[in-house]
């Protein structure tokens, strides 16, 4: 009994770390490719007059069922808000929601017939693709973000991160005291100017130009590596210490940066996704009651 009780809690741990695009086995990638091999093969084995069009029997099908996809996996936002286990679980839904929003690259081409135009037809797909396009950058980074950002913060959040760049800075003003005044001015620049983030680009490249905390260390491990410096021998061991603590703050630094870019590319892709979904929404409303009241 106790063997099977372990076995049970090993494949719900399982079941658990399993990544959404691994979901029980693949089983919304095998669903996606087995209707986008029934769409390919109907659409050649279909003949009509004079074209493959969105206005056939095979066209008004793929139609119904591509904007019923749509519209469904629009509800994913209100799925996330009931977060349950079971075959409707959170993880189960968001597989579900890539592998068939990928599928309908497939079914919304061949709804079309490759007839493409300057009307809303056109419209409605070009921003079906943007929207799947997006959800393509973020399957990619909701894959491997949340893993690089927690190895980055190390079991720290943003907040206790911060925290310790201010006791850095607290530290680097007692060290650096007894330097000589050019050094001070050096540190203190570090302490007061140095800039955590930037402008949008700023925070997608996780780097800052000109950082005073840089400046700064590179100011006095100049001085402390100088042929004969005189520094060394006045300032020996306080130089050392503020070198010490600037490099400190530097690598924290960089460990705040680099999370507030993670950040902000999981945040960048919603910024694109969530919009143009919901001018796909408008657009496909559009399609459809211009197919209804003049087709």
């Amino acid at each position: 009994m106790a063997r099977k009780n372990g076995n049970k809690r090993t494949h719900r741990d399982d079941a658990q770390h399993e990544s959404f695009l691994r979901h029980k086995n693949f089983i919304y990638l095998k669903w996606a490719l087995f209707i986008c091999l029934i769409s390919i093969v109907a659409y050649f084995l279909i003949d009509p007059t004079p074209r493959h069009n969105g206005g056939t029997w095979y066209g008004y099908t793929l139609g119904t069922i591509g904007a019923l996809l749509i519209v469904w996996l629009t509800m994913l936002g209100i799925r996330k808000r009931a977060i349950t286990a079971g075959k409707w679980s959170l993880k189960g839904w968001t597989s579900a929601h890539v592998y068939l929003g990928l599928s309908l690259t497939v079914i919304a081409t061949l709804h079309t017939g490759f007839q493409f135009g300057w009307n809303i037809h056109t419209l409605a797909y070009a921003l079906m693709m943007l929207v799947i396009i997006s959800g393509a950058f973020g399957i990619y980074f909701y894959a491997n973000i949340p893993r690089a950002m927690s190895e980055n913060r190390a079991e720290t959040t943003q907040a206790e991160m911060i925290q310790l760049l201010n006791s850095l800075d607290d530290q680097l003003e007692d060290a650096a005291r007894p330097l000589s005044a050019q050094y001070v001015a050096a540190v203190q620049s570090a302490i007061n100017d140095t800039k955590i983030t930037g402008g949008l680009l700023t925070r997608l490249s996780g780097r800052v130009n000109k950082c005073a905390t840089a400046r700064a260390l590179a100011k006095l491990r100049d001085a402390a590596e100088g042929s004969g410096s005189a520094m060394v021998d006045q300032y020996g061991e306080d130089l050392s210490s503020a070198i010490s603590i600037l490099d400190r703050k530097s690598v924290m630094l960089n460990r705040v940066r680099r999370h507030i870019r993670f950040k902000s590319l999981l945040e960048l892709w919603l910024y694109i996704h969530v919009p143009a979904t919901i001018f796909l929404l408008a657009a496909l409303t559009a399609h459809i009651l211009s197919v209804f009241f003049y087709w």
